[in-house]
């Protein structure tokens, strides 16, 4: 199970992809069929651990050599080493834990006054930059790494206690505690809406929200470059009128991230994941709550400028 996050997932939804397709589901009151579309199916209906399913790496019997050697039947209970919602949970509360930690260590030892806010805002961009190159390598990693994942955690969370506390302090009074707010509304109404069906991902689905993400974020590297190079606010799309419409823009992007996150949590428990891929699921989740995070801070900061 990949994250789904379009920013950092080199997969999508064919079928030939290696991960749960949409269009795939387990049989009703049986063991998964093995096919393309479901990497973690069983490998036969009558033994799902007799033989492994072809192209299924984690169909393989963990069992088989030590039943051999004490002369039992290969067998194991079907969920032993399956990823289950409480590991998606706990991991990803453990990565959003040293996020916020260190987000919190941030805020209170790197001072954002004008003697030292060159300096600190220096540390946190810097932190920033480890992280996302963190989060790059771990997304062309086939499986999750958890001391990668923590690291860019803890490096992403220097960043958010940095630039929050410029931003609360310098800008927005409690601009930081409305972002957290803001982003736990998100994340509620669209676990709410998914679980009620008001959101359908599909590849439909899907392929808008790459399309939108990708045009997101040539745009922002556009302005970046000419705010870089040519001064100013760039293009204005981080400032004024546009810069708010381009924020809720982007929490809207990171509502459908959620969305698409959530599906491939559900995927990974409908087809039997192996419970290391809950760090996956952890990573995604905390990507995109960054994400909305950022989003949320930034308009909020727009807002109160132009007051």
């Amino acid at each position: 199970m990949r994250s789904r996050n379009p920013v950092f997932s080199r997969r999508g939804f064919s079928r030939d992809n290696g991960y749960a397709g949409f269009n795939a589901a387990p049989q009703a009151g049986g063991p998964a069929v093995a096919t393309q579309a479901n990497p973690y199916a069983q490998g036969t209906q009558g033994n799902p651990y007799a033989q492994p399913a072809a192209g299924n790496p984690y169909a393989q019997n963990p069992y088989a050599q030590q039943d051999q050697q004490f002369g039992a039947p290969p067998q194991a209970p079907a969920t032993t080493g399956r990823m289950t919602m409480d590991d998606v949970v706990i991991r990803t509360a453990s990565t959003l834990g040293v996020l916020v930690v260190t987000a919190a260590l941030a805020w209170a030892l790197l001072p954002v006054d004008d003697a030292n806010i060159s300096r600190s805002y220096g540390i946190g961009i810097g932190a920033a930059v480890i992280g996302m190159v963190l989060a790059l390598v771990q997304s062309f990693k086939r499986k999750p790494t958890p001391a990668l994942i923590l690291s860019y955690a803890a490096f992403e969370g220097v960043f958010l206690g940095v630039v929050s506390s410029v931003v609360d302090n310098r800008i927005a009074d409690g601009a930081a505690m409305q972002a957290v707010i803001g982003t736990m509304a998100v994340f509620a109404g669209v676990l709410i809406a998914y679980k009620a069906g008001w959101i359908r991902v599909n590849r439909r689905f899907y392929g808008f929200v790459m399309a939108a993400a990708l045009g997101f974020v040539f745009l922002m590297m556009v302005n970046l470059l000419f705010a870089v190079f040519g001064g100013g606010d760039g293009l204005g799309f981080r400032s004024g009128a546009l810069g708010i419409v381009f924020g809720i823009v982007g929490i809207i992007l990171g509502a459908c991230f959620l969305a698409l996150d959530f599906k491939q949590v559900e995927d990974g428990l409908a087809y039997g994941a192996p419970r290391e891929e809950a760090w996956f699921a952890a990573f995604g989740l905390t990507l995109t709550l960054v994400w909305i995070y950022l989003e949320f801070l930034r308009l909020i900061a727009i807002l109160n400028s132009n007051d």
